[in-house]
């Protein structure tokens, strides 16, 4: 299938979801859609409206997965859903696979291979599992490195929603984001996630202008800045570890950098800080799962930070790589060339992923 021409929402008058300028407004379809189980009718938004009247809160995004893989026809479903533990010969287990370029399967979400109602569904899940305050952002990452939302991104169901375990995936280039529900025992996010964001070109320069994600970096330098010349020569590590290296060590693997431990309140008050960055992207739910999958692993207390040498753009020592990692727990900023950031949570070091 032929991929469809880039479209550019900053041409756009505002970063409003495509489903306001419908005849059924964004609010309307959010709340029909929670509603919508005992009207499906495909491809008519009309009757997720009258649903709207009997319902009164938004749905979540797993509920408007359920709408959307009921409206998706026979063939649609071959396409683009998928056993639960769908294995994938070349790639593994697909539905935890996790790359910083991808496509799960080939159809593009605003290819006609939609219709404009499920077109509409999909913007509205994602942007159900992001941060409302972070969806301009968001935009702004997709509109640099895709060409907007939709244009080069592709998602895939696993599982039946409303009969079991099941996990939306959504890919592309700088993205692999889940909407699991829960689903997926003992992770957090629904398994292994993908940002990242090539604001000005591939090679950034050393300030980042313009990468939404570069702050969270600057938050991880003001603690290095904190530490103190032992604190900051424990920290410091010289090799780069390979992108995809985000598997989990377990309690008694080496962790790279400084334990957490080594540090004063002031210190892990400001981890903390950074932590809290990492995680505001993300809904409620899944920030709240990712800090209890932490909790169970012992918390902070049991990680360590490291800022790597390699990969210093400018050598101006702010540090445009680092990695925050645990037992479970996989938190990897790497802004070489430009920023990726690769991210593993889990409740224990036994869960296997496609990490």
């Amino acid at each position: 299938m032929q991929r469809s021409s880039p479209a550019c929402r900053d041409c756009e008058s505002s970063f409003v979801s495509q489903t306001a300028r419908r005849a059924v407004d964004r609010r309307e379809f959010l709340k029909a859609a929670g509603a919508a189980s005992a009207v499906i009718a495909v491809g008519s938004l009309s009757h997720w409206a009258q649903a709207a009247e009997t319902s009164a809160a938004p749905a979540a995004p797993e509920s408007l997965v359920k709408v959307l893989y009921d409206t998706l026809t026979p063939e649609q479903r071959k396409t683009v859903c998928f056993a639960w533990d769908h294995q994938d010969p070349q790639r593994g287990l697909l539905r935890s696979r996790v790359a910083n370029n991808w496509h799960v399967t080939e159809p593009d979400i605003l290819s006609d291979f939609y219709t404009a109602d499920q077109q509409a569904m999909v913007r509205d899940i994602f942007e159900g599992i992001i941060q409302p305050d972070w969806h301009k952002r968001i935009y702004k990452q997709l509109d640099d490195d895709a060409g907007g939302f939709g244009t080069d991104q592709n998602i895939a169901i696993f599982g039946t929603p409303g009969d079991g375990k099941f996990e939306l995936v959504m890919t592309g280039r700088h993205m692999t984001l889940r909407c699991d529900g829960n689903s997926s025992d003992h992770v957090a996010f629904g398994g292994p996630i993908f940002y990242g964001h090539a604001a000005t070109g591939f090679n950034e320069p050393a300030n980042h202008e313009g990468n939404v994600f570069w702050p969270q970096a600057l938050e991880a330098n003001k603690l290095y800045t904190m530490l103190d010349g032992k604190q900051q020569k424990l920290a410091l590590v010289e090799k780069l570890p390979e992108e995809e290296k985000v598997g989990f060590r377990g309690a008694a693997g080496q962790l790279p950098g400084i334990p957490l431990t080594e540090m004063s309140s002031d210190q892990k008050e400001q981890v903390q800080k950074v932590l809290q960055k990492l995680l505001e992207p993300y809904r409620q739910s899944d920030q709240n799962e990712a800090t209890a999958c932490l909790k169970a692993q012992g918390g902070l207390d049991r990680c360590a930070l490291a800022f790597y040498k390699e990969g210093d753009i400018g050598d101006d020592q702010v540090w445009d790589c680092w990695r925050l990692e645990g037992p479970a727990f996989v938190w990897y900023f790497r802004g070489t060339p430009h920023v990726h950031v690769w991210v593993n949570v889990a409740d224990n070091p036994s869960v296997v992923t496609n990490s």
